[in-house]
């Protein structure tokens, strides 16, 4: 069974940082995806960042020049290093991994519990 944990969120000025931890623990298929999604009150779960294991980077153009993504594989953890925050980017921000063996033929789907980010104006 894999876990997913998050750490890293809190209280933050406008124009402040934070960095988003996660940790992932169980057997993780080697063909993998990390990311980072986060929901704002009343809005949809939407995709923040993601990483592939071979490095490969996607971000949400609100995001972008902002957040960055990385990931170590062989501590199977995913940090994401957010800068220049704004009020809109108050959300839960959940850890996600999507992983297959070469076998499958779909992803398997994993979710975090999620950790509260907020920034004021």
């Amino acid at each position: 069974q894999v876990q997913l944990v998050e750490s890293g969120g809190g209280l933050v000025q406008a124009g402040g940082s934070l960095r988003l931890s996660c940790a992932a623990s169980g057997s993780i298929f080697s063909i993998n995806v990390m990311g980072w999604y986060r929901q704002a009150p009343g809005k949809q779960r939407e995709l923040v960042a993601a990483i592939s294991n071979s490095g490969s980077t996607n971000y949400a153009g609100s995001v972008k020049g902002r957040f960055t993504i990385s990931r170590d594989n062989a501590k199977n953890m995913v940090w994401l290093q957010m800068n220049s925050l704004k009020p809109e980017d108050t959300a839960v921000y959940y850890c996600n991994l999507l992983h297959k063996s070469s076998m499958l033929s779909r992803y398997l789907e994993v979710w975090g519990q999620g950790t509260l980010v907020t920034v004021s104006s």
